[in-house]
C-alpha cells in the first residue's frame, strides 16, 4: 500500500514544485518590483482601498508671531479588487515515474512563468489608462521621447525613481540608435551596455526596461510606459498556490496552480504613456 500511495500522489512535491515556480517568477516578473506592492490580510474582503493624499504647498512665509491659517486636508480612494488566474495541467503516473525528465522542475517552471506573465500583463495593460501622452501609434521610439517623458514627470513634482517598461520591438529604435556613435552623442557606458548585453540601462534618470510581457495594442503599434513607483499599484492575496486532485480512472493527477490578485492606477498623473511602433524597421 505505501508503494502504491507514493506513485499516486504529489502531496510530498508541492512543496518543491511552489519553491521551484517562485523562484521562476521572481527572475522572469518585472513589474512587481517597480510599482507599489501591497498584502492583503485575511478576511479584508475583496476590494483593498489605498487612500490618496493629495500634494500640499505653502504659498508664503508666515511672520513671527503670525497665527498659520488652518489647511483641509482630504484623501481620495483607488480601489483594488481581487481577482483570480489560474493554470491547471494533468501529469499521469507515466509521465511522472518515467519521464527523463525533471518533473518538479518542469511543473515549477511552467507554473512560475505563467503565474509571472499574468501579474506583468495585468500591470502593463494598465499603461493605455495614463492620461499623458508622448508619441503615436506606428511611430518609432526615439532618446528624446524619454527626455520629454522625464521633463514632463519632473516638472510635475512627481517622485521618483522613474521607470520606462517597453516592448522589445518598440525600444529596439532607441538601442539602434545609441549603438551608432556617428548619430548619438551618448555616454560611452550606455552604448557599451546596449550593444554587449541588449540592456539599455538608466537615461535621463529614467531606468529603463524591456519585456514580452507589455501589452500590444496591435501587431503594428503598442503602449508602453514611463512611470514613479507610486503610479501603479499590485495587491497581492495569495501569490501561488498549488493543489492537487487524483483521477484515479485517469491514472493521473490534476495540478492547479492560482494567484488571487488585483491591479489599479494609483496616482494617473503619476505616468505617461509612450505610444510607439510595435515592429523592427
Amino acid at each position: 500500500m505505501s508503494n502504491e500511495s507514493t506513485t499516486t500522489t504529489l502531496n510530498d512535491l508541492i512543496s518543491p514544485i511552489v519553491q521551484e515556480a517562485m523562484f521562476v517568477a521572481s527572475e522572469t516578473s518585472i513589474m512587481p518590483g517597480l510599482v507599489k506592492n501591497f498584502t492583503v490580510p485575511a478576511n479584508a474582503g475583496k476590494v483593498l482601498q489605498v487612500p490618496l493624499y493629495s500634494t500640499q504647498t505653502i504659498a508664503s512665509d508666515a511672520g513671527e508671531a503670525s497665527d498659520l491659517s488652518n489647511t483641509a486636508i482630504s484623501t481620495g480612494v483607488a480601489n483594488i479588487t481581487l481577482t483570480e488566474a489560474g493554470i491547471m495541467t494533468t501529469l499521469t503516473d507515466m509521465a511522472r515515474n518515467h519521464s527523463v525528465s525533471n518533473v518538479i522542475a518542469d511543473l515549477g517552471k511552467l507554473f512560475g512563468e505563467a503565474i509571472a506573465k499574468r501579474h506583468d500583463r495585468a500591470l502593463t495593460g494598465l499603461f493605455s489608462s495614463f492620461t499623458a501622452s508622448i508619441g503615436a501609434a506606428q511611430d518609432e521610439i526615439e532618446v528624446k521621447d524619454l527626455f520629454e517623458a522625464y521633463a514632463t514627470l519632473k516638472a510635475a513634482a512627481v517622485p521618483g525613481p522613474y521607470y520606462g517598461v517597453f516592448s522589445p520591438k518598440a525600444i529596439y529604435n532607441v538601442k539602434k540608435t545609441l549603438t551608432n556613435t556617428f548619430v548619438n552623442p551618448n555616454p560611452a557606458n550606455v552604448v557599451n551596455q546596449a550593444m554587449s548585453e541588449g540592456y539599455i540601462g538608466r537615461i535621463a534618470g529614467i531606468d529603463i526596461f524591456e519585456s514580452s510581457n507589455v501589452v500590444e495594442d496591435s501587431a503594428t503599434s503598442v503602449v508602453n510606459a514611463v512611470f514613479s513607483r507610486d503610479a501603479l499599484g499590485l495587491a497581492v492575496a495569495e501569490g501561488l498556490k498549488v493543489e492537487t486532485q487524483r483521477d484515479a480512472s485517469l491514472r493521473a493527477d490534476e495540478v492547479v496552480a492560482s494567484t488571487r490578485y488585483g491591479v489599479s492606477v494609483l496616482h494617473n498623473s503619476y505616468g505617461i504613456k509612450i505610444l510607439g511602433d510595435n515592429q523592427i524597421n
